[in-house]
């Protein structure tokens, strides 16, 4: 028998003979007894691992309670500051509710005040836009009635023109006549006397000398008296298209406020006459008020300076001009004077329409105002 059919006769028997042979067990057992524990040993060792393992159960459960435990507390934790943050959520939107409606009625009290405001604007824009038709109204009345004076001031002189003609015209009949009786006595003198003809004739060449004399000196008289009246109707022709001027003018301006007329060709006329006038400088200065102290913001500004002999005055050339104007030209003018480190020795305005309330301005600001460049008194 060779060792693998030994080994697998063992294996077969071995059950068999370990549950019929007691012996050969306790041997077999005995033999075996280092490889494996016995059964008590084993169970001893089991019920130690359960008792441990109870031991761990039991101590995972405490530990599971009290995770338990700890995981309600943090619930509870959580629940309460969730009702806590519901609750300032809700003061918040109520608080955010109460400053929204706050916040629409100061909105819909400032949209009143609003329309109030632009309704006041409108009205006071209405009266004022009335104010100035009925300036216009009044100003067209008074250039209708000057423009009427002046026709009749026209007529008036030309009557008397005529009548200093019909004068001299008479004086000259009354001459012509007193030199035909001159002549008429001459003739019945050298009809009547035609013996004493040396005579006559020297008392006749005494009367031609004297009748020269008178006729030279009659002559004279008129000529004067003729160039008395060319120099008065070329004084009065002077002053009525000087009028006339002052006329164009005005109407230029009204012209000007409505579109009629540039303000640049105003000043110009103006800058022009002055210049004619008194013998002045107009400089038209173009600086930058980089601070905004004039209009409030950056802004380009323009004045009008005329010089003469060291004198210093700032002008303002303008067809019209209200109160904010003036106001605005006083700004203008001390910001030059900075500017320029420099005093102005006048403050002058001319303007053929100048607002009430922009003369009360000007009046306190010490600025000079005229209505015509020639009422301009002399530097």
């Amino acid at each position: 028998m060779t060792t693998e059919s030994l080994k697998e006769t063992i294996k077969r028997e071995l059950p068999t003979w370990l549950r019929e042979d007691p012996a050969f067990r306790s041997y077999v057992l005995e033999l075996t007894r280092n490889e494996y524990a016995d059964r008590r040993e084993t169970g001893d060792r089991f019920y130690e691992l359960l008792g441990e393992l109870r031991r761990d159960r039991e101590k995972q459960e405490r530990k599971w309670e009290a995770n338990q435990a700890e995981l309600e507390r943090m619930r509870e934790e959580q629940a309460q500051k969730w009702e806590a943050n519901q609750v300032e959520l809700k003061r918040m939107r109520e608080e955010e509710a109460q400053k929204w409606e706050a916040n629409q009625a100061e909105l819909k009290r400032m949209r009143e005040e609003e329309a109030q405001r632009w309704e006041a604007n409108q009205a006071e824009l209405k009266r004022m836009r009335e104010e100035e038709a009925q300036k216009w109204e009044a100003n067209q009345a008074e250039l209708k009635r000057m423009r009427e004076e002046e026709a009749q001031k026209w007529e008036a002189n030309q009557a008397e023109l005529k009548d200093m003609r019909e004068e001299e015209a008479q004086k000259w009949d009354e001459q012509a006549q007193k030199w035909a009786a001159n002549q008429a006595e001459l003739q019945c003198m050298h009809d009547e006397d035609a013996q004493k003809w040396e005579q006559q004739n020297r008392r006749w060449d005494e009367n031609q000398a004297e009748w020269r004399r008178l006729w030279d000196e009659s002559r004279a008289e008129s000529n004067r008296r003729w160039d008395e009246n060319q120099e008065e109707l070329k004084r009065l022709h002077n002053e009525i298209m000087a009028q006339a001027q002052k006329f164009d003018r005005g109407i230029g301006a009204l012209g000007s406020r409505w579109g009629l007329q540039s303000e640049k060709a105003f000043r110009d006329a103006l800058a022009a006459i002055l210049e004619q006038s008194f013998d002045v400088q107009v400089v038209n200065v173009t600086d930058y008020d980089d601070s905004g102290e004039v209009f409030g913001r950056p802004d380009q500004i323009e004045l009008d300076v005329i010089i003469k002999n060291g004198l210093l005055l700032i002008c303002e050339l303008k067809s019209s001009i209200d109160k904010a104007g003036m106001y605005i030209f006083e700004r203008k003018a001390r910001f030059y004077e900075r500017r320029h480190e420099r005093k102005a020795d006048r403050l002058i305005v001319i303007s053929p329409m100048i607002d009430a309330r922009a003369r009360k301005v000007g009046e306190r600001l010490g600025i000079e105002m005229y209505g015509d460049s020639t009422e301009v008194e002399a530097v």
